[in-house]
């Protein structure tokens, strides 16, 4: 998920978003320290940056994927709709007109219960019905097996794998970036 992404002139308004079992509200200052807190569980960053925990106050200009603060566009933050509970955020950043990239990041409390699932199903099914998106794009390393298996089932099909030469690589990189992605004419919502 890069963070340099123009955003486009005619934004289209960020609703609430309710699933079974989450609520999704577009982020606030109030999430900030939330964020934070996934930033720093090295797990949670186990496949961004090696497994390194990003710190309070640091901010790293030169990251390659989303370290939102709660004032970004298109970054929902997913609770829990029975208590309020902070889950993670989820974000669909337009990459044109046409195109968005669908992100996520969960608190490892929440793996494995199909959270990550339900929530980007929301945001595809919303990218291409209400924001009217032509496709919707996903990446992560290769080697995110859990990751892929939420682009696959929640209908992203692999489009390709990118190798390249990053100055210090983090275990797995060799192996490269899958990318996927769906498109709305092909799109079947569930």
């Amino acid at each position: 998920m890069q963070n340099d992404r123009n955003q486009p002139e005619d934004e289209v308004k960020m609703p609430i978003l309710s699933t079974r079992r989450l609520t999704l509200s577009p982020c606030r200052p109030e999430d900030r320290d939330d964020f934070i807190a996934l930033e720093q569980d090295p797990e949670v960053m186990r496949f961004l940056n090696g497994g390194r925990p990003v710190g309070r106050a640091e901010s790293d200009p030169d990251a390659d994927f989303l370290m939102p603060r709660g004032d970004e566009p298109h970054v929902w933050t997913a609770r829990h709709t029975a208590d309020g509970g902070f889950v993670g955020w989820f974000c669909l950043w337009p990459d044109d007109e046409a195109s968005a990239e669908l992100g996520y990041r969960l608190r490892r409390a929440e793996w494995g219960k199909g959270l990550a699932s339900e929530g980007a199903s929301a945001l595809i099914r919303w990218g291409f019905e209400s924001a009217l998106y032509d496709r919707i794009t996903a990446t992560t390393m290769a080697v995110n097996l859990a990751s892929r298996r939420v682009m696959e089932k929640i209908g992203l099909r692999h489009a390709r794998t990118v190798h390249a030469d990053y100055a210090d690589p983090i275990a797995g990189a060799e192996l490269g970036e899958v990318w996927y992605e769906a498109r709305r004419s092909e799109w079947r919502g569930e």
